[in-house]
């Protein structure tokens, strides 16, 4: 019988989408295949700290544990993430090491997870990991980075306005009159550095555009302004490497007004439309945006591609691009590859198999380089 590989699966996090990483990784763990993989949970509370010992996603998803609640952490418990990089593939703690991880599969979203941060530290301790690295993960969490890359690379987006929350805090009517002067209203407010719609408004006017930039500010120090259209919401799942695939078009349909946080995570009236009803030639055409946008951040693993379909006009503009969206088996992402023709639990061996594929690339190209620096001396 082959080995089982270890896999870490890695939720929670310091951030504002804490609870929704929750949700994907239980998913996660329950889809993957227990002849093939021995699950390892790595939890991260809200506070940074790391947890292994027992049930860490129920101790976070209960806020219960005691160990989350003292300043002694116990064992079992890593106060700084740094702990991950002493020994290549292991995590120590006090009184059981996690030991030797042959993939980590990273389901963490927004910010200190999806944004390079954790990608970083993978690299640094020479853990394989499911995703997109460092560079492809910064550019797509950062909302001011990831446009003006689409726009080096010519595909289409709504005019934008990017202020820094200093500008905006020093001289409120300047940035006003800035963005007033580029766009017309509605116009939407996000943070920079966000996701499921955290921080996100919609503006109508001055007042409203206002205190949208108050809401940003909240969570980032830099603030995005997007013209407002009246557009279908199409999405396109990318998966793979140096040849990646995208799958068919789906079409989210908003229950509210537009595809806030509650739309998304509370209410659950959101419907989906798989595939999207939308004309074959435009939905190729939306299928290789997709995978431009992909390649344009040096994409790896898997993305989900949102876009905007302008219903007067029928204009496409790309939206943003998720490096790790959500993943559980509702989530659009893996609907999507269902689909296709792609189920959920070989959805997640197709991405630990990029993940080491990955590695291993990396792994050679290095031996070699190592070879041609000693051919020289």
């Amino acid at each position: 019988m082959a080995k089982k590989l270890r896999v870490g699966v890695v939720f929670g996090g310091p951030n504002s989408e804490h609870e929704v990483s929750l949700n994907s990784a239980r998913a996660v763990m329950g889809a993957l295949d227990g002849e093939k993989y021995e699950i390892v949970p790595l939890g991260i509370a809200k506070d940074g700290r790391w947890l292994w010992d027992g049930d860490p996603l129920l101790a976070l998803e209960q806020a219960s544990d005691p160990k989350l609640l003292t300043h002694d952490p116990g064992p079992g418990v890593v106060t700084s993430a740094t702990a991950l990089m002493t020994t290549p593939g292991r995590l120590p703690g006090e009184a059981a090491p996690v030991g030797h991880l042959d993939v980590i599969v990273p389901v963490l979203h927004g910010l200190y997870g999806e944004d390079g941060a954790l990608q970083g530290m993978l690299e640094l301790a020479g853990v394989p990991y499911v995703g997109c690295g460092v560079l492809a993960a910064s550019v797509g969490m950062d909302k001011g980075v990831m446009k003006a890359t689409f726009a080096a690379a010519g595909l289409p987006q709504v005019p934008f306005v990017l202020i820094r929350r200093s500008d905006w805090e020093r001289a409120p009517g300047v940035a006003i009159a800035q963005i007033e002067a580029a766009l017309h209203y509605p116009v939407f407010t996000k943070p920079a550095n966000a996701g499921s719609s955290v921080g996100v408004a919609k503006c109508r006017d001055r007042v409203e555009l206002e205190a949208g930039l108050r809401l940003a500010a909240l969570h980032d120090r830099r603030l995005i302004v997007e013209q407002g259209i009246n557009p279908r919401e199409i999405e396109v799942a990318v998966l793979g490497n140096d040849e990646p695939e995208a799958s068919i078009c789906g079409e989210v349909v908003p229950a509210n007004e537009w595809y806030d946080y509650a739309d998304k995570y509370l209410d659950k009236r959101t419907g989906y439309l798989i595939p999207a009803p939308v004309e074959a030639t435009l939905c190729d055409r939306i299928r290789r945006m997709a995978l431009d946008a992909f390649k344009a951040i040096d994409g790896a693993g898997l993305a989900r591609v949102d876009f905007l379909l302008e219903r007067e006009t029928g204009a496409v503009f790309l939206n943003e691009i998720n490096t790790f969206p959500g993943f559980t088996a509702g989530s659009m992402y893996p609907k999507l590859w269902e689909a296709s023709g792609l189920h959920y639990s070989a959805l997640l061996d197709r991405l630990i198999e990029l993940a080491i594929d990955r590695a291993r690339d990396g792994r050679l190209r290095e031996e070699a380089r190592d070879v041609e620096k000693g051919s020289r001396r």
